[in-house]
């Protein structure tokens, strides 16, 4: 049968969706209405290094770099962790060598791996996340948000939240940022800010911007941030922290750099999010009946924390009252043990939410607020291999050890000619009904 690309009525048998780091593929049903909803983006930069070179020399609403740098005697750098696929390894270098240009030597720049909540890198992780160079030569950090005495209090916030930020980054003349914008579950978009909070922030800020006060917000979810709350409220963060620059990049499908945004953190992460909505949001024509979705591969698909992701992604694009499967391979298992503990005993979305509408917040129990909050209006299905069906509490109920088997229970009583939206790439697709 030929490829199919695009949305439009077809009939297929055999699609390959992201999945752990080689892909899997998905045997679905004839007599059904497809769309196939890809990732679009913008055409990657055909010099990415003179784009990098450029976007740190002519910065968004600031000094260039070098120039800001100069007179300082040191810089911490925030990067992503191995849950991102951002190109550190690519974005560093010209960076470091402007920071090294000014005056700052190698022994005084530290780069921290803004874990928020997650475990800390690997030594092998580490090699991955920066290069092998990089690794060998510089001060690389593993942020631990558990540890309150390694963090500096800075005050609290308009609405109360009290600001713990890693002391090792505090303690830098220079504040830099590195990373990349994607949509986000919470935050609508990645990238700026969040690599201060919740990144480097102690879990005592972390627990706070992560409760239900935000996560019930409606406008706190994937691609809004003119009225996210959160947005908001991370962005005064950063401001406390004083964050004196940062440089993210859009990234396409095959992970090459589209966009580059230097400069002021408000100003450059602004134009770095119009972008990406200018030139990925992907246009559908209704809303679907069932949505069949991934959690994108290797590395966003390591846990059933992060697998979540495909499923509040994937509650865009579907009816209420309609279905989606998520697959993911969830190689290392759950996620922390505190999001092992609560999803075991998970009994159902409204008790979920009933019972920690009003208590102390735990470590990573936002992650199934959100998908309680999804699941209220949408009947959720699970191939995720790496977990097993008692470690999911009640959503065993519509957990499948076999792929077939839950595509078949997915698309069970759906009528002919309904709709079913294929999204292989999962929480990296901004799709939209318009």
């Amino acid at each position: 049968m030929p490829a199919v690309n695009g949305i439009g009525k077809f009939t297929m048998r055999k699609v390959r969706f992201e999945f752990g780091k080689s892909g899997i593929q998905l045997n679905v049903p004839e007599g059904l209405e497809y769309m196939m909803v890809e990732s679009r983006s913008a055409k990657p930069i055909e010099d990415p290094i003179a784009a990098l070179e450029h976007a740190l020399d002519h910065p968004i609403g600031c000094l260039p770099l070098r120039e800001l740098a100069a007179g300082k005697k040191s810089a911490a750098i925030s990067i992503c962790d191995i849950t991102r696929p951002a190109p550190n390894s690519t974005t560093l270098p010209p960076l470091l060598r402007r920071l090294h240009e000014a005056g700052i030597p190698v022994e005084s720049i530290s780069i921290l791996i803004a874990t928020g909540l997650h475990r800390a890198a690997t030594d092998a992780e580490i090699q991955t996340i920066v290069g092998a160079e990089i690794a060998s030569t510089y001060c690389i950090l593993n942020h631990d948000a558990k540890q309150l005495s390694d963090h500096r209090w800075l005050g609290s916030t308009r609405n109360g939240t009290p600001v713990y930020i890693d002391e090792r980054f505090m303690n830098a003349d220079l504040h830099i940022t590195l990373g990349f914008i994607e949509q986000h579950l919470m935050l609508g978009f990645s990238g700026g800010r969040k690599l201060i909070a919740p990144g480097v922030a102690a879990q005592e800020t972390i627990k706070v911007i992560h409760s239900p006060k935000f996560m019930r917000e409606p406008m706190a979810t994937e691609g809004s941030t003119t009225d996210n709350p959160l947005h908001s409220e991370l962005l005064e963060i950063a401001s406390m922290a004083r964050h004196d620059f940062m440089l993210d990049v859009t990234l396409t499908q095959s992970r090459s750099i589209s966009g580059v945004f230097a400069g002021n953190a408000v100003e450059a992460h602004a134009a770095g999010v119009q972008f990406l909505k200018d030139t990925s949001l992907e246009p559908l024509p209704a809303l679907a009946d069932l949505v069949i979705t991934s959690a994108a591969g290797y590395p966003l698909d390591l846990t059933f924390y992060q697998t979540i992701k495909g499923i509040t992604a994937a509650s865009h694009i579907v009816k209420p009252g309609g279905r989606i499967l998520v697959v993911g391979e969830c190689s290392e298992g759950v996620g922390s043990p505190e999001f092992a503990r609560k999803l075991e005993a998970y009994a159902g979305h409204q008790h979920y939410l009933d019972e920690i509408r009003n208590a102390a917040v735990e470590v990573d129990q936002w992650q199934l607020e959100k998908l309680a909050l999804v699941g209220l209006e949408t009947k959720l299905y699970f191939y995720t291999p790496g977990v097993t069906k008692p470690q999911i509490g009640s959503l065993g109920e519509n957990y499948y050890a076999d792929l077939d088997a839950a595509v078949a229970a997915a698309v069970d009583g759906l009528q002919p000619g309904s709709r079913v939206a294929l999204v292989p790439e999962g929480p990296y697709v901004y799709a939209r009904v318009q």
